[in-house]
């Protein structure tokens, strides 16, 4: 599956942004995706991470009440909805698949998704 991110910028603190990932190649309703980040001198971080099959989503803390994942099977793209930014948001921002996840929640270790997209920067000021 290839996987090609857009919709990053740069936004005032409080604003928001949505991020799209288009998927195509392989069977898309099978994957685990997954939103991740990497900011200035930091390491790569999962954000947010949903099953292509239904179930729920699953947060890190550091997002919960301000961003929202979501599919759009048909059109097999990948959103983020970024609500509420805050500087510390500011980084580049990974979209991620992988067809062999399962467990109650979907993964949000980067070391499980073996698919990604090369990124869109996100900036909050």
């Amino acid at each position: 599956v290839q996987l090609v991110e857009s919709g990053g910028g740069s936004v005032e603190a409080g604003g928001s942004l949505t991020l799209s990932c288009s998927a195509s190649g392989d069977t898309y309703s099978s994957y685990c995706m997954g939103w991740f980040r990497q900011g200035p001198g930091n390491e790569r971080e999962g954000v947010a991470s949903i099953y292509a099959g239904g179930g729920r989503p699953h947060y890190a803390d550091s997002v919960k009440g301000r961003f929202t994942i979501s599919l759009d099977n048909a059109k097999k793209t990948l959103y983020l909805q970024m609500n509420s930014l805050k500087p510390e948001d500011t980084a580049m921002y990974y979209c991620a698949a992988d067809p062999g996840l399962g467990g109650p929640d979907p993964p949000l270790g980067d070391h499980w998704y073996n698919y990604w997209g090369q990124g869109t920067q996100v900036t909050v000021s």
